[in-house]
């Protein structure tokens, strides 16, 4: 099989399509022909060395995935069944190959509503979305939320998964995204670019921070007493969590780990109409450098996607 592999850190270019043994399966895992791997920003920092979560090269990148079961050591799924998810994470899972061999409880069956291509982009910022505003903040009808970067991987799908809640829905985006993010179901929009949301919005209930930098500190002063921040970049700043609870407000850092249950209220809502994976462009195996570089270049809509 084919695998994308690097032997030292650095910029795109040292992504490398060679030969490798394909996996074969433990007990409680199905080998997956691949038809899609989701690329998220997370590998492109990994690529550069900006944090060791996998170590040292050489190793290989990449979680989401969609494909379909050849092998299986195990009763959840059967080998012909299109599966969709997000082995491993944290852990390796050398998901940029054309064969993965994952744990099945960490898939699920991919719904027909959704192409491989659209599946592969869903599984990260899903869950991300999904334990961030649902397990974490338990969004519900009426609350007001939020979202920081709506127009990009996570916001995308968090816009319409809090809609799917009830929720009304305030998010930042360039205005070159607002049509986009409108057409998710945005109910109101606030241009970065040109307006301080901090000077303009208040008593929100929940705010997702997809950003980072100072976006948490200055979301502060939006949130209602009781409010709640979920971060998915910045819970390490023990001063403005401190700052947050003294409040009387909650601040909350959102790692994101594999997950069949919100997997499957995922696929569910795609299923129902409600959720929909825009994947602003595709590249074939052999181009992966040419992906990591609109990776590097950041503003994305939505996703990327390499097709196996």
């Amino acid at each position: 099989m084919r695998v994308v592999t690097q032997q030292s850190l650095g910029g795109p270019d040292v992504l490398t399509v060679v030969e490798a043994p394909e996996p074969r399966p433990l007990p409680t895992e199905v080998l997956v022909r691949v038809k899609a791997i989701g690329l998220n920003p997370l590998e492109a920092r990994l690529r550069a060395g900006e944090f060791p979560l996998l170590g040292e090269p050489p190793f290989i990148l990449g979680w989401d995935i969609s494909g379909v079961v050849e092998e299986a050591a195990t009763w959840r799924l059967r080998p012909g069944d299109e599966v969709f998810g997000m082995p491993m994470f944290p852990r390796a899972a050398n998901a940029y190959a054309e064969v993965v061999s994952a744990p099945a409880l960490h898939l699920v069956r991919k719904p027909a509503s959704l192409s491989h291509v659209e599946a592969a982009a869903l599984p990260i910022v899903g869950l991300t979305a999904w334990q961030g505003l649902v397990d974490l903040a338990g969004v519900t009808a009426g609350d007001r939320v939020l979202i920081h970067g709506g127009g990009g991987g996570v916001g995308h799908i968090a816009i319409q998964l809090a809609k799917a809640r009830g929720a009304h829905v305030i998010t930042t985006a360039g205005g070159s995204k607002r049509e986009f993010v409108e057409g998710l179901g945005a109910d109101e929009v606030i241009d970065y670019t040109e307006v301080d949301f901090a000077e303009t919005v208040r008593d929100i209930d929940v705010v997702l921070d997809t950003l980072g930098g100072d976006t948490a500190a200055r979301s502060f002063g939006v949130l209602r007493p009781g409010g709640h921040l979920v971060t998915a970049v910045a819970d390490e700043d023990t001063e403005l969590i401190a700052e947050y609870e003294a409040a009387g407000m909650r601040f909350s850092g959102i790692g994101v780990d594999p997950d069949p249950v919100a997997l499957r209220g995922l696929a569910d809502l795609a299923e129902q109409g409600r959720l929909r994976v825009h994947v602003q462009e595709t590249f074939p195996f052999e181009r992966v450098a040419d992906a990591h570089r609109l990776l590097d270049d950041g503003h994305l809509q939505g996703k990327l996607v390499l097709t196996a």
